[in-house]
């Protein structure tokens, strides 16, 4: 899950906007959000496929270099990462692109592509440590692009695709859930962290719940002071997935809201402002 990347945004934000970026104080630049604008190359899936994608390499990568922060972040340990375990990154990720995903089901698509966003970015990170941020791996297309996100980063069924195209073009368009937005990590410490173990068709709902609650739950989603809300910039940049007005915005959150924040929530206080953290969630 990403700010508004690519090329001609990245320009935007790195002219108008970089020189006021904080991401030691989390605040980041104010910019609109990439459209879900549909790549219908990926409609293509058959409900009745058998097939089911092996996630196991990624899932014990996971559990290996993800760490508790004090701060309630799960961080990932990129400087523990050794050689053979980049090459089973690679593996796993070898394994993705020769995966026929037009043929599989719409679960076990579901599963792929967030995983082949979270393994790339980690993938992406690693390739280019250290680095203070995810935006400073300016390797997408255009003269001032900013971060990775508009690099095809991988090619799947004859076609390169980048992390641009897997959120905006695929994920969201296709699948319209609002609660993608917590399982998409862009490691960031502002950013719902990397999920505790890989997503599986079998599993994604229960890891989209999870993921929506700790987010949410946790100060760089919601924080709730005496005057009103601070929330995460994700609710600005995609504003309109999580509904049309504050009113709708707020009963999203209390679903998952636990107390107080849910009586906080009840109560439709106001928006006071927004806040993203864009350090890189390595460990502390």
């Amino acid at each position: 899950m990403a700010e508004p990347p690519g090329g001609a945004r990245g320009a935007w934000l790195r002219v108008v906007a970089g020189a006021m970026l904080c991401v030691a104080a989390g605040v980041g630049p104010a910019a609109a959000a990439p459209r879900a604008e549909l790549w219908d190359r990926w409609l293509a899936n058959d409900p009745a496929s058998t097939i089911e994608v092996d996630h196991g390499a990624w899932g014990r990568l996971i559990a290996r270099f993800t760490r508790p922060g004090a701060d309630g972040v799960t961080r990932f340990d990129y400087a523990a990462v050794a050689p053979e375990d980049k090459a089973l990154l690679k593996t796993y990720l070898d394994a993705l692109a020769a995966t026929p995903v037009s043929r599989l089901g719409r679960a076990e698509q579901l599963a792929y592509w967030i995983n082949l966003y979270n393994a790339l970015t980690v993938q992406v990170v690693l390739d280019h440590y250290p680095v203070d941020s995810i935006r400073d791996i300016d390797i997408s297309p255009g003269l001032f692009a900013d971060g990775p996100w508009g690099r095809e980063l991988i090619t799947v069924e004859g076609e390169g695709v980048s992390l641009d195209d897997i959120e905006h073009r695929i994920l969201r368009p296709i699948w319209r859930d609002a609660r993608l937005h917590y399982a998409l990590n862009c490691a960031s410490i502002g950013c719902p962290e990397l999920y505790k173990e890989a997503f599986t068709a079998n599993t994604a709902e229960a890891c989209l719940e999870d993921s929506a609650r700790a987010f949410i739950n946790h100060p760089r989603g919601v924080t709730v002071t005496g005057r009103g809300l601070r929330l995460s910039r994700i609710y600005d940049w995609y504003r309109d997935d999580f509904g049309a007005s504050d009113a709708e915005l707020f009963a999203h959150l209390r679903r998952y809201g636990e107390p107080p924040l849910a009586a906080a929530l009840a109560a439709s206080p106001r928006i006071l402002g927004y806040d993203y953290d864009w350090r890189l969630n390595d460990v502390e």
